[in-house]
């Protein structure tokens, strides 16, 4: 074969600008698809040779990537089937090229939006190589025996053009060398081309070396003075992947220490172990394998996201499994692996595949499955767990209705005491004394056990009880749990005094009648900020305290889910808050005070209820805390 020149038959404006500026974003995926194409040929050969069409010894099969500064090159290298001259001319010129012709022709008639959602759907693999280089060489050559003795060398410096000869090669596979050009000399430093070999290629299913690591190893017959075998430092190819990752094995054969040990090596910077784990492995309807943990939340959970990777068949496809991954899952940890879901596609493409959609249901009822058997096999440590893994789950039941119909039988609610119930347990507990005026159920909960001490304790000494709702995505909880639970509602302990939440059989009768009221409402009004606080009174045990704050339940579980996002309502988290000021008609200090004539002392009785109750609730700060104390230590005095 002579040396031959030639022209690729494409009939639009030059491909490769297109590439480099459609690809610009991504443009260190070229590694990937050239390491992507190194172990296709190379496992083409090993069923090859299974099937007994290569007779030939296989021998060593590792992928060997190089960087030469000096040279400016970017080598990946394999010894796979490799390619005759008829085939480069095949596959390199003439498929690979109408491929991303037809994808320019497309490029160029649609929106910006358009063109986002077309990546993927053309062969572009071995040309993204031209995103980063100014010329790319292949020197190949077939395991076929026959007339293809010699090698191929083929050359194009990002144009139509091309070079094709003969090459004295000696080993079968296939030799990429990429010219890195000017502007992306990054991918000529070791650490950087170390980095993405890691990214997207540490579990392929073929050894990658990439450089030369130094280890210890044992001198034969020789120890040292303690009786130990002496080491010596040897260097030895660094193979950068794990070509059997734990996911590929059968649930039945893998042990606990193995999924622990594979936890570390996916996160080796997260010192926690995780919690759980759920071991996928389907090949009907489609093919799926992987291993998702639940690991310890902190409170900014979001923090947590983009955790689960995407494989392709072994090969790294993205973080973002969003669309892939049920959006309450997101915030787990581990890996999926299916070849059903290709290399390079679009966020769009992905949420509107059948495959996907199926993948993301089965992930869902795999889960819950998984939750459930937990917890009907040993509940007691399900419930030790409950506080970490509750975020999941609730996030879930809000947002995935097929999630909660599983999950309410196993979610629990923890009350201020530290037990834990089933919905089902929790409304036999209470039924019988927490019911509203209307007959419905009320579910008294609080969010902060040391600032709503007082009200819990109110609510304890009634004989009610009360639930934690702490989380961070309790106040959308609630709201889900209200609307699926019948004839229930949901209060907060200071949403209102216990006797207006919960109606008992006999009511209080008051020891102030209307003129009375009337007076204590003056004296209090003259002392406290009406904007902020309307007095109330309400009939209370005489025990009770003179004087409390309560605030509306919907507008501040409104504030509360704004805060968080998610409500859709705009503008009430700039609202100021604002609260009752309930006195109470029995309290033997209100009574004096409508006895007492003089306006001094009425002014200070009244302040200094007035800010105990504030201080109970938190709300007296600064200036206003400064006076209060001062006048306190008066009193005392």
């Amino acid at each position: 074969m002579t040396k031959q020149k030639g022209k690729i038959g494409i009939q639009t404006e030059n491909i490769f600008p297109i590439i480099k500026k459609f690809l610009y974003s991504d443009h260190e995926i070229f590694l990937r698809e050239l390491i992507s194409n190194a172990v296709d040929a190379t496992q083409k050969l090993k069923t090859l040779a299974s099937l007994g069409k290569f007779k030939g010894e296989l021998g060593d099969l590792t992928i060997q990537v190089e960087v030469n500064k000096k040279k400016g090159t970017l080598t990946v290298r394999d010894r796979g089937i490799g390619m005759t001259a008829e085939e480069v001319d095949k596959y390199i010129n003439q498929i690979a090229f109408s491929s991303a012709e037809e994808f320019v022709k497309k490029f160029k008639t649609k929106s910006e939006a358009e063109q986002n959602a077309i990546i993927g759907h053309f062969g572009l693999g071995f040309y993204s190589s031209f995103m980063v280089s100014e010329k790319v060489e292949i020197f190949t050559k077939t395991y076929k025996k026959g007339g293809a003795t010699k090698g191929v060398h083929w050359e194009c410096d990002g144009s139509p053009e091309y070079i094709i000869e003969e090459y004295d090669k000696k080993d079968r596979g296939t030799e990429v060398v990429l010219h890195i050009d000017k502007e992306n000399k990054e991918f000529l430093e070791e650490y950087k081309v170390e980095e993405l070999l890691k990214k997207y290629c540490r579990f392929l299913p073929i050894p990658i070396q990439f450089g030369m690591e130094t280890v210890q190893e044992p001198v034969e017959g020789e120890k040292d003075k303690d009786g130990n075998p002496k080491t010596k430092e040897v260097k030895r190819p660094k193979i950068i992947n794990n070509t059997n990752p734990l996911w590929k094995k059968s649930p039945s054969e893998t042990t606990d220490e193995e999924y622990k040990a594979f936890y570390r090596e996916l996160y080796p910077m997260t010192f926690e172990e995780p919690l759980f784990h759920i071991h996928l492995n389907v090949d009907y309807p489609f093919n799926l394998t992987g291993i998702l943990y639940f690991p310890k939340v902190k409170k900014d959970y979001e923090l947590q996201r983009n955790k689960i990777q995407l494989y392709c068949n072994q090969v790294f496809v993205t973080d973002s499994v969003e669309g892939i991954v049920p959006e309450f899952l997101t915030l787990l940890h581990g890996v999926i692996d299916s070849p059903d879901i290709p290399l390079n596609v679009s966020r769009s493409y992905l949420q509107s595949d059948q495959n996907v959609k199926k993948i993301s249901n089965y992930i869902t009822r795999k889960v819950a499955d998984k939750l459930t058997e937990i917890f009907k096999k040993d509940r007691e440590n399900f419930e030790k767990k409950w506080d970490d893994i509750k975020i999941f789950i609730e996030y879930g039941m809000i947002s995935e209705p097929k999630f909660y119909e599983k999950a309410e039988k196993f979610a629990l609610l923890k009350n201020t005491d530290g037990k834990y119930f089933t919905f089902e347990e929790y409304k036999k507990h209470i039924e019988k004394t927490q019911k509203d005026k209307n007959k419905k159920l009320v579910y008294l909960y609080a969010t902060n056990v040391d600032e709503q001490y007082s009200y819990i304790q109110a609510a304890k000494d009634r004989g009610y009880d009360v639930l934690l709702m702490d989380g961070v995505l309790d106040a959308h909880f609630i709201n889900t749990l209200e609307q699926k639970f019948t004839d229930s509602m949901f209060a907060r302990v200071d949403s209102n005094t216990i006797d207006k939440i919960i109606v008992k059989d006999e009511e209080i009768p008051s020891k102030l009648d209307d003129k009375q009221k009337e007076k204590v409402k003056e004296i209090f009004e003259r002392n406290i900020d009406k904007k902020q606080f309307e007095v109330v009174f309400e009939s209370l045990s005489e025990t009770d305290m003179p004087v409390t704050i309560t605030q509306n339940e919907f507008m501040r579980r409104m504030k509360d889910m704004e805060a968080i996002g998610g409500t859709g309502m705009m503008g009430l988290g700039g609202l100021p808050d604002t609260y009752n000021l309930v006195v109470n008609t029995n309290n033997p200090l209100i009574y004096k005070l409508v006895e007492t004539e003089e306006k001094e002392q009425q002014d200070a009785v009244v302040k200094q209820l007035y800010d105990l109750a504030r201080l109970s609730k938190g709300l007296l700060k600064g200036e206003e805390l400064d006076k209060f104390v001062k006048r306190s230590v008066e009193i005392i005095k």
